[in-house]
């Protein structure tokens, strides 16, 4: 298990690097929910989510022959952004495995920053490529697997404790799981720092590997069929498990609809722009709220904004959003 000592070193590191993102009040988002809201603008982050932590932190952790060697990353968006990005900053080489369905600006930031881009079918086979060049000699940056890098995204969790006055804690805050990397080591910071804080977990349909572990006892490999591929993790890791068993009250499941309907109540009434994989915490967030009752307040960790507006106005439109 990650503890507060680890992430503190992360900070410690990764510091300089990254942005100490601002948490803030929101009033849009509270008086659409009907409850306090504080929200985590991660968003605003390096690279555009808060990816580039934990792709920093393991970056400044290699040894030189795992620099010279150059890394690589599986992603469906953010990871592989983030490393691309962080990696140039770094002077280390690197490949980003994504699949067909990412986002097209993503897999275009990536090359922009100078990384080899590699596409595959769909995630079963970016993860099955990577692999295959982890063991070809490739320094593997794995988005989730690796105790450095949920060190690194522990340090979101952190700041959160950090900035909220003792007033106005949250009752619970509410994450999203792609592989449940930024999730176990939010809950792992706050378990240390704020530990009446209740944290609760979204996935979207199609992309429900956290919640399938914790039906099995165990992490399982799932059918991926969400919209929002920067969630969709064919599986999640025996580590994120153990802590999001250990430490997150429950994991929700939302529909892709209602995650695309998040994102544009996130602009209206939040201000900020935000992709699916942040927007599914809005339906999340009603429900944890209404379960709580009086006296909820709820912390939103808003966790990228990489979408563009033809994507998020395709996905409305598809719904009849719009």
């Amino acid at each position: 298990m990650i503890g507060i000592t680890e992430i503190e070193a992360a900070a410690e590191r990764i510091a300089g690097h990254v942005v100490r993102t601002p948490t803030v009040a929101s009033p849009g988002l509270t008086a659409l929910l009907g409850v306090p809201v504080t929200a985590k603008l991660e968003l605003l982050q390096r690279t555009g989510s808060f990816k580039a932590r934990g792709a920093t932190a393991k970056l400044l952790s290699l040894s030189e022959a795992e620099r010279a060697a150059g890394v690589v990353a599986v992603s469906g968006g953010n990871h592989g952004i983030a490393l691309a990005v962080m990696a140039a900053a770094l002077d280390v080489k690197a490949t980003v495995v994504m699949p067909r369905t990412a986002p097209a600006r993503s897999v275009e930031i990536v090359r922009e920053a100078g990384a080899s881009v590699r596409l595959t079918d769909g995630m079963d086979s970016a993860f099955e490529l990577v692999t295959r060049l982890r063991d070809e000699g490739l320094t593997l940056v794995h988005p989730f697997d690796d105790p450095v890098v949920i060190a690194g995204q522990g340090t979101v969790g952190l700041e959160l404790a950090e900035d909220v006055a003792d007033a106005d804690e949250p009752t619970d805050v509410v994450v999203s799981i792609g592989g449940g990397g930024l999730i176990a080591g939010i809950a792992a910071a706050l378990a240390a720092r704020r530990p009446r804080v209740r944290v609760w977990g979204v996935e979207t349909e199609g992309a429900q590997a956290m919640s399938a572990a914790l039906k099995a006892g165990g992490p399982v490999p799932v059918p991926l069929s969400s919209l929002v591929t920067t969630l969709s993790a064919p599986a999640v890791s025996q580590l994120t498990y153990d802590h999001v068993s250990a430490l997150v009250e429950e994991v929700l499941v939302v529909p892709d609809r209602e995650a695309v309907q998040g994102s544009l109540d996130l602009a209206d009434h939040g201000k900020v722009w935000a992709e699916p994989a942040a927007g599914c915490l809005l339906p999340a967030a009603r429900e944890v709220a209404a379960r709580v009752g009086d006296g909820a307040r709820i912390g939103l960790v808003v966790c990228g904004g990489n979408t563009t507006p033809r994507e998020l106005t395709g996905w409305a439109e598809r719904f009849g959003l719009l």
